[in-house]
């Protein structure tokens, strides 16, 4: 599980998450806007698709026009290095939107 310091450190990395504690367990949460629900779908199963290449699996909550997922590491109740990795690549496919 990562320090106070070392998710302060990685935190800049991906500047539109923000880090949510949740039953004392702290997650890296963001929401991304769509024009249509079907581009909200399409996001979603491009994250999906991420979390099985990755063998990571983070909560996603789809809504028409709006995608928030969530990171952390379940095993770990709390915040590994992976979980960020894992935000900036979903960063990327939302870039490529």
């Amino acid at each position: 599980m990562l320090s106070e310091q070392e998710i302060k450190e990685l935190a800049p990395e991906i500047p539109s998450w923000i880090v949510h504690e949740e039953e004392g367990i702290k997650r890296l949460i963001c929401s991304f806007a769509f024009s249509s629900y079907e581009d909200s779908v399409n996001f979603t199963n491009k994250v999906a698709k991420l979390a099985e290449e990755e063998d990571h699996h983070p909560e996603i909550v789809l809504e028409w026009g709006n995608v928030t997922v969530s990171w952390w590491s379940h095993k770990i109740k709390g915040l590994h290095k992976n979980d960020f990795i894992c935000a900036s690549k979903t960063d990327n496919l939302f870039k490529k939107q």
